[in-house]
């Protein structure tokens, strides 16, 4: 592939999706949202886009109400396509999911309901030298999120030996602040703690759900990314002492892994009339150009093109 900018191709390319809210049956949320289409379009657009993520990652509230049924249903959605695209699929708990079914319906775990709820759903995941850390920051029968000792020590011994390509360290609660007050009633507790244990580590950096709205921020000096919901998003438009979901502006993020940096891009769901465009031809077209040509051919305000240069680009375009 031609590169056009001063960048490389990225090393790594994952897809970052959050906030599924499955219900059983197939139920609409809230009795409206369609949380099973939306996802669906999410994949659509995904594979449309001719991307291959190595990885995506799902992180939390997977299941509304943590019924077996809610997710096996994702399963059957996600599960095919990421076999179609070469994806791991990395599951990360969340408030709404319940870890005996997180455990045995996605994971295909043997386990008891007492052994599973116990124990945090935190697992390491090996993408192409890039690791990938699903950290289960929930509270069973609670909203908020806080993380044990135990925990805490497990991830610094992971942590202690540097992966090639680095860590993304993926939670359901973003320890970041909110706008919305009501959001922060049920933030991630004790996240000092946390930045005492990744600070200075090789995490490059931290994605993030529950909130329902696409935000960025840093953490202990490694930058945050939380993705929007696919189900329904919250409107940082009303007075700050309410709070006000939408169904509206749900979106996933692509994330691209290079070798000095990461960049966070937010596809939206919805569907949009095209204005303005050029076809892959075009760009095929560009590319055999020289890097020279190219640049004046396509930035020069008035470039002139030759006769073959003009045929060359309009056609099939």
């Amino acid at each position: 592939m031609t590169q056009f900018g001063q960048y490389p191709e990225p090393v790594h390319v994952i897809a970052h999706v959050s906030d599924t809210h499955f219900l059983g049956g197939n139920r609409p949320l809230y009795g409206k949202i369609q949380s099973h289409e939306n996802l669906l379009r999410a994949i659509e657009l995904l594979e449309k886009s001719g991307t291959r993520p190595e990885a995506i990652v799902f992180t939390g509230d997977l299941a509304d109400l943590g019924e077996p049924d809610a997710y096996r249903r994702l399963r059957a959605i996600v599960e095919p396509a990421a076999e179609r695209m070469g994806s791991q699929v990395v599951w990360v708990m969340g408030n709404h999911d319940e870890r005996f079914r997180f455990a045995t319906e996605l994971l295909d775990e043997e386990t008891t309901e007492a052994a599973a709820t116990e124990h945090p759903q935190d697992r390491v995941y090996d993408v192409n030298g890039l690791r990938i850390i699903s950290f289960d920051s929930t509270v069973p029968g609670y909203h908020h999120g806080a993380m044990t000792d135990g925990q805490l020590a497990w991830l610094a011994d992971i942590l202690a030996t540097r992966a090639p390509h680095g860590t993304l360290l993926a939670l359901h609660h973003p320890p970041i602040p909110t706008p919305i007050d009501l959001m922060a009633l049920i933030e991630l507790q004790g996240q000092d703690r946390l930045a005492d244990i990744i600070r200075g580590t090789d995490v490059r950096g931290i994605l993030g759900g529950h909130l329902h709205y696409t935000t960025h921020s840093m953490f202990a000096g490694i930058p945050v990314s939380v993705a929007a919901a696919t189900c329904y998003t919250m409107d940082l438009t009303v007075p700050q002492n309410g709070l006000s979901g939408v169904d509206g502006a749900q979106a996933f993020n692509f994330v691209h892994v290079y070798g000095d940096r990461i960049v966070h891009s937010v596809v939206p769901l919805a569907q949009f009339a095209e204005v303005t465009g050029f076809s892959g031809v075009f760009m095929d077209r560009i590319g055999e150009m020289t890097p020279e040509r190219r640049l004046e051919v396509f930035s020069n305000k008035t470039a002139v093109l030759t006769d073959e240069e003009r045929a060359a680009l309009t056609a099939d375009n």
